[in-house]
């Protein structure tokens, strides 16, 4: 894989609509003081276009970008980790389905460990129906998004 300019600018253009996107369209959850959020979307659906290392860039930094720009910056550095590692792991190219549900499970188990070590374990058992919504969400919609952009050139 070779990071080209147009493809650096075309990451950043994706990881910021992404973010920016999330910003409208976001659930609290009063526990954990978290957010739900469709920032999986964005994530997937360039992992899936691209492959691994861009999911991960792409994942990670919206991750990172949303909490730190959100008021969650205790969450920044989780989310960078979480995120990036659903993404590297949704690029997968074969076998797709076990890489889009392995990557759903990184994201929930990942911020569910969080939010016990941050809030107890009966706070981070609520807040994993939130997160398993938003990560099936993400695929779903990433798939879409994947299924039309693949008609286009």
């Amino acid at each position: 894989m070779k990071f080209t300019t147009k493809k650096i600018a075309l990451l950043a253009i994706i990881t910021a609509l992404t973010v920016a996107i999330s910003f409208f369209l976001k659930i609290p959850m009063p526990l954990t003081k978290g957010v739900v959020t469709v920032l999986d979307a964005g994530v997937i659906l360039t992992a899936l276009r691209f492959g691994r290392a861009e999911g991960a860039i792409v994942g990670g930094l919206t991750g990172l970008l949303f909490d730190l720009l959100s008021g969650y910056p205790h969450w920044a550095l989780f989310s960078l980790l979480i995120h990036g590692g659903q993404g590297f792991v949704a690029g997968g190219r074969t076998a797709r389905t076990a890489w889009l549900t392995l990557s759903c499970l990184i994201m929930v188990l990942g911020y569910f460990v969080v939010a016990w070590l941050f809030y107890g374990f009966g706070a981070a058992l609520a807040d994993m129906p939130g997160n398993i919504i938003q990560s099936i969400f993400g695929v779903v919609v990433g798939l879409t998004l994947e299924s039309a952009l693949s008609r286009v050139k």
